[in-house]
């Protein structure tokens, strides 16, 4: 008697390559690679994107335009024709049954290899999508299978049931390969190793979520049972796709659960808030704090002063005042004797947020560095010395702050900013800086909820939902390039009001393959010819810091009338009196971009202007982008927009070390599944017994093996 494979002998039979399947040749197994599939489990998590109906032929009378569908027909006459219009060649087939007749044309073909194939009086099956030119049916390149003499139609479907008579799958291919040939290696994958995929999920929570076996869901949702319903299978919404879609978000969040799980166990700072630097800070600031600044700041207060380290995602749209908040928090920590580390992306969001800082910071009588890849070896010999003796209160930023010979004398806080440009990792490597700091990560990229549950799912969340008072929406407009006169007109009369104006290019100098304006160049033009009564500085990233640091403070001061710069300024910048921003090339830009971009202006109490130049040559894509800019200015309208266009890897600007890409769940769409997955997942990492019971064996090593690794996941050895 054999005995059963265990879940793990399974698994590692699932990694068996794609070589040892019939019909996979070296060519194939090179093409499959490049579509990133080297095992039978990379194919079975490789799904259909659509399927067709070939269950029962369709007289020809009945077909529908806009559909697809199988027919039976005999070839009625054929020919090469040319089209009136662009005099292109093309072969046409004309078709009949008796009810009626249908056109076929291929646009692509080898006449005498076509001519062969379709002589008049022959008969076949035919299948594609169904087009209607005034009266006449038409199919453009269709699938045809032809009748042996004296065959039925039926007889030819019942003759091959793996293209005929059922709903069959269409998978995404790859050159060389047909859908033919792609469904008999899958079908092969499908009946050999389906039976070995296995999901360990607890059966109370498969009985509850009506989940199927994991190896059923895989049958079904590569060859649906003839029953099926096609609209559920075109929509995503059979329970086949559902088990598979739970099943992957299901690991992702339990392993989120225990990261949470792991910080709540671990010993942190228990913070106590006596208002020593907050309250002189507060009486400083010369605005009021929001109501959703104080909201927001309460809960980070609450969970500094619980004895587990503190988790949080701080989000709050561009101008919501996070910065302030956050210093509020760095004071918290501060007045409890530790030191606060706060890392941003790039060298000049750093150093905006280290001005900032420095001013209020000495006025409290603290002590605050600036530590980035271009800080001089004396000087940062220096500071480190300041960081490990406690002598520095703070340090500010770039990823140099995260180095392996970066020692704090006792780190408190870490806040890094703009998380979406950071992997998970980062912020594991910052916590290994103190003794479980507390972590804030905030960013201005309004994130859709579904994004924030995998991608932050281990975080709490607190949102700045309310702009500072007086401010009003920045009306946003599109403008051709030919209108460039009429932006120059708006900007001037803004100017002539005693107000400010950015205008921002897309790179820093002309270079022969590109046709774009140039910071430097357009500088130079606007002050000749277009505003030469006015003061202009250029702000761009190749500047060295203390150069930018005069012209940020001349701008801010009101010496300068307009800065022209590169997307330097997407970030940080404050100036109330700048109402209006130009930006040019708009359709090169990202939305997440020209959101921040747009940010920069609207900080005062004055109406403010953005106007984006597109060029004629436009992406399709390019014009959704200013389409959603110029229609609204709420970030997380605009943030739902840009994952829709590009989907959640490109949304977030890096790929995320230790998030998964998706196999088969849709963020967009699966958002409700999302929330079911995440619920099951952290109701069991809350049972004390996960980590050790045996009866949670087979699931831990589920989730190791899922993304044990990326999750930092050391407890489950």
């Amino acid at each position: 008697m054999s005995l059963k494979p265990t879940y793990e002998q399974k698994h590692k039979l699932l990694a068996t390559p794609l070589e040892s399947i019939r019909g996979v040749g070296p060519r194939l197994v090179e093409k499959f690679a490049k579509m990133g599939l080297s095992t039978v489990e990379h194919a079975l998590f490789t799904l259909p994107f659509r399927y067709e109906d070939r269950r029962r032929l369709t007289r020809i009378s009945q077909l529908t335009p806009d559909t697809r569908d199988i027919f039976f027909g005999s070839v009625l006459a054929a020919g090469e024709k040319t089209t009136s219009r662009s005099h292109r060649k093309l072969y046409e087939v004309i078709v009949g049954d008796g009810s009626g007749t249908v056109s076929l044309k291929w646009f692509h073909y080898r006449k005498p290899w076509i001519e062969k194939q379709y002589p008049v009086g022959r008969r076949g099956v035919f299948y594609g999508e169904i087009k209607r030119f005034g009266s006449i049916l038409e199919i453009h390149h269709p699938d045809v299978e032809f009748l042996s003499q004296g065959q039925s139609p039926e007889a030819l479907l019942q003759s091959d049931p793996l293209n005929f008579g059922r709903i069959l799958p269409v998978y995404p291919l790859t050159e060389g390969l047909t859908q033919k040939k792609a469904r008999k290696i899958w079908k092969e994958i499908v009946d050999r190793f389906a039976g070995l995929a296995e999901s360990p999920i607890p059966e109370e929570i498969r009985r509850r979520q009506r989940l199927l076996p994991l190896s059923d869901a895989l049958r079904q949702v590569h060859f649906p049972h003839s029953d099926s319903s096609l609209k559920k299978l075109e929509e995503r919404r059979d329970a086949a796709r559902r088990t598979l879609v739970f099943d992957e978000f299901f690991y992702l969040e339990l392993g989120m659960a225990l990261k949470r799980r792991g910080i709540l166990l671990e010993q942190g700072h228990a913070f106590r808030v006596e208002h020593l630097y907050t309250k002189p800070l507060a009486r400083m600031l010369p605005f009021r704090l929001t109501e959703a600044q104080r909201r927001v700041l309460g809960e980070i207060k609450k969970d500094m002063m619980a004895p587990h380290p503190m988790n949080r995602l701080l989000q709050g749209d561009v101008g919501s005042g996070k910065t302030v908040v956050a210093l509020m928090a760095a004071l918290v920590a501060i007045e409890n004797n530790t030191q606060v580390a706060v890392v941003a992306p790039t060298e000049i969001l750093a150093e905006q947020h280290f001005f900032q800082f420095q001013g209020w910071m000495k006025a409290l009588g603290l002590h605050v560095v600036f530590l980035s890849g271009a800080t001089s070896a004396a000087e940062r010999r220096d500071i480190l010395e300041q960081l490990q003796t406690g002598h520095a209160h703070m340090v500010v930023g770039t990823h140099a702050v995260l180095q392996k010979d970066v020692h704090f004398a006792n780190l408190g806080l870490g806040i890094i900013d703009e998380q979406h440009r950071f992997g998970v990792l980062q912020r594991g490597c910052l916590r290994k800086k103190g003794k479980h700091p507390d972590l804030l990560v905030m960013t201005a990229t309004p994130i859709p909820r579904t994004l924030a549950l995998t991608v932050y799912g281990d975080l709490s969340l607190s949102v700045i939902d309310q702009l500072p008072p007086g401010r009003s929406p920045v009306v946003t407009k599109v403008l051709l390039e030919g209108q460039r006169r009429k932006a120059f007109e708006e900007i001037s009369r803004e100017l002539n009001e005693g107000r400010q104006a950015y205008i921002v290019y897309p790179l820093v100098e002309e270079t022969e393959k590109s046709d774009l304006l140039a910071a430097t160049e357009g500088a130079e033009y606007l002050s000749a010819k277009i505003f030469p009564d006015k003061t202009i500085g250029v702000l761009h990233g190749k500047m060295r810091t203390d150069e930018k640091e005069t012209i940020m403070r001349s701008f801010k001061s009101g010496n300068l009338d307009v800065l022209v710069s590169t997307t330097v300024i997407e970030v940080g910048i404050d100036v109330p009196n700048a109402t209006v921003m130009m930006i040019e090339h708009a359709e090169r830009f990202g939305l997440a971009q020209l959101h921040q971009l747009r940010g920069r202006v609207g900080r005062g109490a004055c109406q403010s202007y953005c106007l984006m130049i597109r060029s004629r040559r436009c992406s399709e894509d390019g014009l959704r982008r200013l389409e959603v800019m110029a229609s609204t200015t709420d970030g997380f309208k605009i943030a739902e927009a840009d994952l829709e266009i590009r989907g959640p890897g490109e949304f977030l600007g890096t790929r995320q070390a230790g998030v998964p890409d998706f196999r088969v769940a849709n963020l967009l769409s699966d958002g409700r599944v999302l929330e079911q997955a995440r619920q099951e997942a952290f109701s069991i990492a809350e049972d004390p017994a996960f980590l050790t019971a045996d009866r949670y064996g087979e699931l831990r090593q589920a989730l190791k093996d899922r993304w044990g690794d990326r999750l930092e996941l050391a407890s489950l050895g």
